[in-house]
């Protein structure tokens, strides 16, 4: 839902004030961030990707109706423009160094010694974010958008323009393969 202040900001942005849009970002940024993360796997990567988000909202600022929330407006265009990025990745057939280690599931041999705290840490998050990749793009999508964004399942569907009951139907599939690939 928008507030009353991001109203007035969207109004002003609309009008070509560069502060009011930049409070528009500060408003957002740090989900946009996190939507493109889960989506892409690649925090680098998604960093970048957050940044072209707000400058494509920028430039299709004009064309925000206010049918929908400006959340879920903006959340629209990150997932169509991570979906780009993806299709671009799986275009691409070379792959580096890394990521032929990453794509056979190999690590580098590290120095020996006990696991601290940060390197638990760091494993599970890889753990998480193979898992995550391992899904087929929609049901991470709604995976991510409901368990990280904290968004509805209507949000949900406004976002992916499909219905609430196909939300519901890979929320359900995806929830499944996690909690199978997280047994094994």
């Amino acid at each position: 839902m928008e507030t009353s202040g991001e109203s007035g900001l969207i109004a002003r942005a609309r009008e070509g004030d560069d502060e009011a849009f930049a409070g528009l970002v500060r408003l957002h940024e740090v989900n946009v961030r996190r939507l493109a993360t889960g989506l892409l796997m690649d925090p680098a990567e998604a960093e970048d990707a957050a940044q072209e988000v707000f400058v494509k909202a920028w430039q299709a600022l004009s064309r925000f109706r206010g049918d929908s929330a400006f959340s879920t407006w903006l959340h629209r265009i990150a997932v169509n423009h991570c979906r780009d990025i993806l299709r671009s990745r799986a275009r691409r057939r070379w792959l580096s160094w890394d990521g032929l280690v990453e794509a056979l599931g190999r690590q580098p041999a590290e120095a020996g010694g006990p696991p601290d705290a940060a390197t638990r840490q760091a494993d599970a998050r890889d753990a998480l974010r193979g898992l995550l990749g391992s899904l087929p793009a929609d049901w991470r999508e709604v995976l991510v958008l409901r368990e990280v964004d904290g968004l509805s399942y209507s949000d949900i569907a406004k976002t992916l323009e499909t219905t609430e009951d196909s939300v519901r139907a890979k929320l359900k599939r995806a929830r499944e393969a996690v909690r199978n690939a997280s047994r094994h």
